[in-house]
């Protein structure tokens, strides 16, 4: 039987299929503030933890997204609802879209259409980075390039495909843009078949060899509330992307660049700004924005940031006191994330790069596992998270070992690095 907590305030958090509904459940829960998770699938591990009050099932923004858009709004209208948490692309989306519908019922804090816009058309984020100083692969339209010699990747340009950014599509239709692809040097791919895969125009970016690094934050109308540096460990593939194993770090030039590209789009509510060090220069190039809140965020709380607390007391009026240190070097681990990596080393391959050896990425994973027993779902108070999530594993036993431990990305790219 669930606790009954404080009615002077609740929460809605998408009950994604990722440990980051479930850390905000866990933190907010803890406080006493009222959780209602809404998901469209039918067993997300966050519906099992003990910090979860009230599970409801919404509409799939894949099926129709302003059948998902009108559920949340449903909810956001209970009196005693004070935010809903943007978890996925689509979320943020979602509460821009119809930030004014929303807004009747919640103060926003997340960002205006227009400035999401500039986080999720990669183009226009390219050029505001360039405006903000920060560092840009190389950038064009798929139709715009001529020259295949050169080390290159194909991304979509829109992380979302909605009607705000493909005429052709209606307010209810949603479309994911595709994974990283990488082209082989020298080979012109077949631009008619990409295009068709992608559902528009994607983007042609330079690929930048190095570490995969992200300043998390949390904006208050443009200025920042909380900052917490990232160092990528491990990802689902050797060769990057969503990460399953990341540790917090303090780089000033990091939080510098982060800022910079955020003061610059003027941001508001939660961002994750995604670099890679270039491993030639040491300087930080920009790869995207994520605007919402990251797949990893149990790292920062348990280094002392508690990103949930800070959302609930800026969408309540409250006043917002984050620490002023947080502690480096903490890493957290996405357990069944660490047996894909370790897969996608015997089996995966990219043009760019050798896979590492087997043998030591075995050593490396366990011995960081050891020396830092931080998971991602996995904790001895609330249990059932990590219990739902491994019988969600087992029950789609016969596909790929990738199918069956990666998770649908919910907006996080898991088939293809990010780099």
């Amino acid at each position: 039987m669930k606790t009954q907590r404080s009615t002077s305030g609740a929460v809605v958090v998408p009950a994604v299929d990722s440990a980051s509904s479930t850390c905000v459940l866990r933190s907010l829960g803890r406080r006493g503030i009222r959780t209602i998770a809404a998901s469209f699938r039918d067993t997300p591990p966050a519906f099992r933890s003990k910090y979860c009050d009230d599970a409801v099932r919404v509409p799939s923004y894949r099926d129709d997204v302003v059948a998902y858009k009108d559920a949340l709004l449903s909810l956001a209208r209970r009196p005693s609802v004070r935010t809903v948490f943007p978890l996925q692309e689509m979320d943020t989306y979602v509460l821009s879209r119809y930030r004014s519908e929303f807004a009747e019922h919640l103060d926003p804090v997340w960002p205006t259409m227009e400035t999401l816009a500039d986080a999720q058309d990669r183009l226009r984020l390219v050029e505001a980075a360039e405006s903000a100083g920060v560092a840009v692969p190389e950038t064009r339209l798929l139709d715009e390039v001529e020259d295949w010699t050169r080390k290159q990747i194909v991304k979509a340009r829109y992380t979302v495909l909605t009607d705000a950014y493909v005429d052709s599509f209606s307010p209810d239709q949603y479309r994911f843009g595709g994974s990283t692809r990488y082209l082989r040097s020298g080979v012109e791919p077949d631009r008619e078949a990409i295009r068709a895969e992608s559902g528009h125009v994607p983007i042609v970016q330079e690929y930048v060899p190095g570490d995969e690094y992200a300043l998390w934050a949390l904006y208050d109308e443009g200025d920042p509330v909380a900052t917490c540096g990232k160092r990528q460990r491990r990802a689902y593939s050797w060769a990057g992307g969503t990460s399953i194993c990341r540790e917090t770090t303090d780089d000033p030039q990091l939080e510098a660049a982060g800022r910079a590209l955020l003061d610059e789009l003027d941001w508001h509510g939660p961002a994750s700004v995604q670099f890679v060090k270039d491993e030639e220069t040491g300087e930080f190039t920009l790869l995207e924005i994520n605007p919402r809140f990251w797949v990893s965020l149990s790292c920062p709380v348990r280094a002392g940031l508690d990103f949930p607390q800070y959302f609930w007391q800026l969408a309540s009026g409250e006043s917002v006191a984050p620490s002023d240190d947080y502690e480096t070097g903490v890493a957290t681990h996405l357990l069944r994330g660490e047996a894909v990596h370790l897969h996608s080393v015997l089996t995966e391959e990219f043009p760019y790069e050798n896979p590492p050896s087997f043998s030591a990425k075995v050593r490396e994973v366990t011995e960081s596992v050891a020396r830092q027993p931080n998971f991602d779902y996995l904790t001895l108070d609330d249990p059932g998270p990590f219990v739902r999530d491994a019988l969600n594993q087992v029950s789609s036993v016969g596909g790929s070992l990738r199918g069956v431990l990666s998770p649908d990305s919910d907006g996080d790219a898991t088939t293809a690095p990010d780099v």
